[in-house]
């Protein structure tokens, strides 16, 4: 019997491979996109997509009872990804914009899991991977609002493995570096519109920014394909025991080193370089 297994933000870019990939591989898989039309188009092309929003706790219940009903309550796997970056610096962003963020990267999440998790109990296996990111580890400035969501990602997931024990749910991280996808696009939308430009002390530094979101393709020598994003995935899904962690790309890993091994007054300064 194939295992059925939900994958959120499937437009584009991990969710989106992962989503055909995981299906090629025969999981019986649930694409998810905020997006009507993403979610047709997906559906056009073989999968099985539902519409889903993060922020909005009425579209993740209602994705979830229809969920159950096209499963018999039988799901195996949540891949929980969706997710975007806010930019600017934490001085300009609004509360209400850091709650956006929040909606979206975190509170979103812990609806969504709390709602599988009954299903995946009653069934008696289950496994969570959750998609984090190097920025769930280290702070790069004018990232904060991401950084935090997913330093709040990394410290629930931790807690949640640990609630798990004695169970046969199992839970992992996957943070990702550079990939390439248009997470930089989505960014540089959210920054045009939300940073108050005239009104900022970093008028400099949010040009430098703007330019680094802009570049198409980012030219980094780091950055991988979203596809690299599957074979750590498929381990999760499919090992008797997965692992906690799956650091994906040089620069998480590097990065995770560094902030083991070095004091936090040299890393800032090396962190402090790479945000230019």
């Amino acid at each position: 019997m194939k295992k059925t297994v939900l994958i959120t933000g499937c437009s584009t870019g991990m969710g989106y491979v992962s989503a055909h990939a995981l299906q090629e591989k025969g999981f019986d898989v649930i694409a998810s996109c905020r997006n009507k039309n993403d979610v047709e188009r997906l559906n056009e092309e073989g999968l099985y997509c539902i519409e889903l929003d993060l922020g909005d706790t009425s579209s993740i219940l209602r994705a979830v009872a229809k969920i159950e009903i096209k499963t018999g309550g039988k799901i195996y796997g949540l891949f929980n990804n969706g997710a975007y970056g806010q930019p600017g610096a934490l001085e300009d962003i609004p509360t209400d914009i850091l709650r956006q963020q929040f909606e979206s990267n975190f509170f979103g999440w812990h609806t969504l899991t709390q709602a599988i998790l009954p299903l995946m109990f009653k069934n008696g296996e289950g496994r969570i991977i959750q998609n984090s990111s190097v920025l769930g580890i280290v702070a790069l400035k004018f990232r904060g609002a991401y950084n935090a969501s997913k330093y709040a990602i990394e410290g629930w997931t931790d807690t949640l493995r640990l609630e798990l024990e004695n169970t046969p749910i199992q839970i992992s991280l996957i943070e990702p570096g550079p990939i390439e996808t248009r997470f930089r696009a989505n960014s540089l939308k959210a920054f045009s519109l939300l940073v108050p430009l005239k009104k900022t002390r970093f008028k400099t530094e949010y040009e430098q920014q703007k330019m680094r979101l802009e570049k198409e393709p980012s030219n980094n020598k780091f950055t991988l394909p979203p596809q690299a994003v599957i074979p750590p995935l498929l381990h999760a899904l499919t090992a008797p025991k997965a692992k906690i962690r799956y650091r994906l790309t040089k620069p998480t890993h590097i990065l995770a080193a560094c902030k083991r091994l070095l004091s936090s007054r040299l890393l800032d300064l090396i962190l402090s370089k790479a945000s230019r």
